[in-house]
């Protein structure tokens, strides 16, 4: 549980800083815009200027830096308006129009946009008229910002797009190498177990069939044959780990029966566990000795949650398209914020485990029977309950 709590405690914190930068680079931008803005709004203004000086000027003004200074914009959207709103000339509009009539008006369109957003600078033709009479003579520049100032701003949301992608496929290309190579080491791990496991429980099942014929009516000989068989199993099990497994039409009870009846010999005297199947049979397509392992697993679990006295209750019932397996016991609980971390490889309450039980039940029941297995509901101090849907046949 530690170590699953320092992992994600190092997620967050990458998330945290992650967050930060992306805040600070958009801030960075945000502030840069708004002076590039204020740059355009100072350009255009000399724009409007020298608009104005060109519309007053006689035979004898020097025109030569007014046309300079309304040649040098390149970049800035701007509509000239006369007073009664009609259009006097435009510069860097990207327009879709084809003809003349509809070059005006979507001139006309766009320069009421701009009008709208508040992008408008007023110049008087007389210097007298400024702000003074109704009737004074002006022009109207509409601009909007230019083609560069849009692509910076939206440059880093796309930034940020790109980073985002980038960072996931890297996570999810990390995690996938990371989770084959954990893969590896477990089936390898697992066979070894099952090949170490084969000649001690072939020598065990020889020397019970020679207690037999000695023995004839030991009392202790078929317990003991069933522990045998119990460890041929498991190392069954483990030789299965890596590889599809075979799925047979099977009555789910047939395998629950067992497993309960076996674990019930050898637990407390306290703990109670109780079967509740239905009389009719239910079929789904299981792998019986892996299912074995996943009820096994949930009833340690829920002894070891117990702690020592209480009762775990397996009921199975069904729908229309699904078989349904409860395991419920009396013990501690989990927290509503740790019900997908159980199913995490490491997490465990426990002082002593290495807490893969649960991981291992998960995969057996999603991967190798295309099912499901979850925490049904819980509460701390009052029990658990797990639930295993499977396909019904």
């Amino acid at each position: 549980m530690q170590l699953t709590d320092r992992i994600r405690q190092v997620k967050i914190a990458l998330v945290a800083t992650a967050v930060v930068i992306c805040i600070a680079s958009l801030l960075w931008s945000h502030f840069l815009v708004r002076d590039l803005a204020s740059e355009e709004q100072a350009k255009v203004e000399v724009w409007a200027e020298a608009m104005r000086t060109l519309d007053l000027a006689d035979e004898q003004t020097d025109l030569s830096l007014v046309l300079k200074v309304l040649e040098g914009n390149s970049t800035i959207p701007v509509v000239v308006l006369d007073r009664d709103g009609a259009v006097q000339d435009y510069r860097n509009l990207q327009l879709a129009a084809k003809t003349a009539a509809d070059t005006i008006a979507e001139v006309r369109r766009l320069a009421a946009d701009m009008r709208s957003a508040g992008q408008t600078i007023r110049v008087y033709l007389t210097p007298a008229a400024e702000g003074t009479t109704a009737d004074a003579d002006y022009m109207e520049i509409c601009y909007d910002e230019s083609v560069m100032l849009r692509r910076l701003a939206r440059y880093p949301y796309i930034q940020l797009g790109i980073v985002a992608v980038f960072v996931v496929v890297a996570i999810f290309a990390l995690l996938s190498s990371k989770r084959a190579e954990q893969n590896k080491v477990w089936v390898g791990l697992s066979k070894e177990t099952a090949h170490q496991l084969g000649t001690p429980i072939s020598s065990l099942m020889a020397w019970v069939e020679v207690l037999k014929e000695n023995y004839p009516d030991d009392d202790l000989l078929p317990e003991m044959d069933k522990d045998v068989q119990r460890l041929q199993r498991i190392a069954e099990r483990f030789s299965k780990v890596g590889s599809l497994p075979e799925l047979s039409t099977t009555n789910v009870a047939d395998v629950i029966v067992p497993v309960v009846d076996y674990i019930s010999r050898r637990a407390s005297q306290h703990i109670k566990l109780v079967t509740i199947m239905p009389p009719a049979p239910l079929y789904a397509s299981l792998s019986a000795p892996l299912f074995e392992w996943v009820v096994e697993n949930l009833c340690k679990n829920a002894m070891d949650a117990m702690g020592g006295s209480g009762t775990i209750t397996i009921a199975a019932t069904e729908t229309d398209t699904q078989v349904l397996v409860d395991v419920s016991d009396t013990g501690k609980g989990i927290a509503k914020n740790h019900f997908k971390s159980v199913f995490y490889p490491g997490f465990t309450t426990k002082k002593r485990g290495w807490g893969l039980g649960l991981s291992l039940a998960k995969r057996i029941v999603e991967e190798y029977h295309g099912g499901r297995i979850y925490v049904l509901n819980s509460e701390v101090g009052h029990g658990t309950t797990f639930r295993i849907e499977l396909s019904r046949v």
